[in-house]
């Protein structure tokens, strides 16, 4: 009997099915999003697609040879991946399942048919299908977990936040603002998802926390009014609102609908909306944004001018980029609705510290760095290159533009580069030919692999220079 090749065909599927699982996961294992709004169609074409035409279309004899090619390339593909397969316990399960649909393949062939080539792609779809079966039942348990524990946090006060770009800001600057007062606990990272949520929830929450912070993300209307009737929140912070992800929503409507089923909640207490969602204020839902003045933003922090009683009063913190003053004006009339004194809320503005990657000032050999790399909306990118445009020095520029956003946006965006930077440096793929064609006036390189970047700016950047590093994609964008 032949083990040799039942083996072989497995650790091609194996193989073929890395690649699915890596794409899958970098797409929340949605699979019409790997399908319909996939960012390198090369890579289907070149680790999926001709793998499997040359399985089918090379001799027996020879398709051994074409899975050890195969491997190798997916290897090196593998390594130079900024974000490679993470084996989560959901991908495991996935592979256990293939691993079982692979032998029931394996024993139907020698037991009923001859097969000449066993199927490569049913064994796949098989445990992908059983995969999302077992992951839609355990995530109802998971669910009622969640929800008992909340149930048992009936002292806790809830607060949820969502915006187009800023929500992680906005999370971390109120949660900062709170603690000086009460037990806070908000969701790490970008924890956005109902599955994040209820993961967290279940592992991460205490039960003793006067204050829950929730951030909430959307892909597609509906995935915020999920989450909001899950968890029901009592305060809401509806942020700016614009053109991020227009890919999925297709219009800015859709966009500002979707924000705005934060508010389904069935013990909602207040609701503070920006100005950008352009919606009626009620005794519940509080309009901010044009509440503020007299905004003064450099390398060295940032003062603002808020009206709240008529009253003007001035904010200073050592936070960079005026774009922050909105982020930290919808903290304040939360802080401010919980009882928390406005001396107090001034101190703790003064102390605040940024969220990694946001306008982050490093100073090393020389060079100031400004780790910008987790902003990519229009308003907060032209924001830093404005901060940027006061520095005496040579201004540098790392960026891949605006991902999933209208050209139009990045068409401004490369009208800001032209007027400000001396040297600038396209990553991705994704907007590379267009800001190519649109960026004339600063020195310009194009980098086709990150792994080079740093000695790319060894080279090309000196002593006095600054380097923004103006949002980032990941290798599959």
């Amino acid at each position: 009997m032949d083990f040799v090749s039942p083996i072989l065909h497995a650790f091609f599927v194996l193989t073929l099915a890395y690649y699915v699982m890596s794409a899958l996961q970098w797409y929340s294992y949605k699979i019409e999003r790997v399908v319909f709004h996939y960012h390198r169609y090369d890579w289907h074409l070149i680790y999926l697609l001709i793998p499997m035409i040359g399985f089918y279309l090379i001799p027996t004899p020879w398709v051994f040879g074409w899975y050890v090619l195969y491997a190798v390339i997916l290897f090196f593909w593998a390594r130079k991946l900024d974000k490679a397969l993470i084996f989560t316990p959901r991908v495991k399960r996935f592979f256990l399942f293939l691993v079982l649909a692979l032998l029931f393949q394996a024993l139907l062939c020698s037991a009923v048919f001859v097969c000449q080539k066993s199927g490569v792609i049913i064994p796949i779809v098989l445990a992908h299908l059983f995969s999302l079966i077992f992951e839609k039942i355990a995530f109802e348990g998971f669910k009622k977990e969640a929800k008992r524990k909340l149930f048992q946090c009936s002292h806790t006060k809830i607060i949820a936040i969502t915006a187009s770009y800023g929500k992680t800001s906005i999370k971390n600057f109120l949660a900062q603002i709170l603690s000086h007062t009460y037990t806070v606990y908000a969701t790490p990272r970008s924890v956005n998802t109902l599955g994040g949520i209820v993961k967290d929830i279940n592992e991460n929450l205490p039960l003793k926390s006067d204050i829950y912070i929730v951030e909430a993300g959307a892909r597609q209307k509906g995935d915020i009014d999920e989450i909001a009737r899950f968890i029901n929140p009592h305060v809401c912070i509806v942020g700016s609102i614009g053109e991020q992800h227009i890919e999925y929503f297709k219009t800015l409507e859709t966009i500002r609908n979707t924000k705005m089923e934060l508010l389904n909640s069935k013990r909602l207490e207040k609701a503070f909306v920006h100005v950008s969602a352009c919606v009626k204020p009620n005794d519940t839902l509080q309009l901010f944004g044009d509440d503020i003045e007299m905004i003064e933003a450099t390398l060295d922090g940032t003062a603002f001018t808020m009206r709240i009683n008529g009253v003007n009063e001035r904010f200073t913190c050592k936070l960079l980029g005026d774009f922050n003053t909105i982020n930290i004006v919808a903290c304040i009339h939360v802080a401010l609705y919980l009882g928390i004194s406005l001396e107090a809320i001034k101190k703790a503005v003064e102390t605040l510290k940024g969220v990694p990657h946001r306008l982050q000032k490093i100073e090393a050999g020389g060079k100031v760095i400004i780790d910008d790399s987790f902003n990519g909306n229009l308003e907060g990118m032209l924001s830093s290159y404005a901060l940027v445009e006061s520095y005496k020095g040579r201004k540098v520029i790392v960026t891949p533009g605006i991902i999933e956003s209208t050209q139009e946006a990045n068409e401004t965006l490369a009208c800001a580069i032209n007027a400000i930077f001396d040297l600038v440096i396209l990553t991705g793929k994704t907007n590379v030919s267009l800001l190519d064609s649109l960026i004339k006036r600063p020195e310009k390189l194009i980098l086709h692999d990150k792994a080079g970047l740093q000695a790319l700016l060894a080279e090309h950047t000196h002593k006095g220079d600054v380097i923004l590093f103006s949002n980032d994609a990941p290798s599959f964008v």
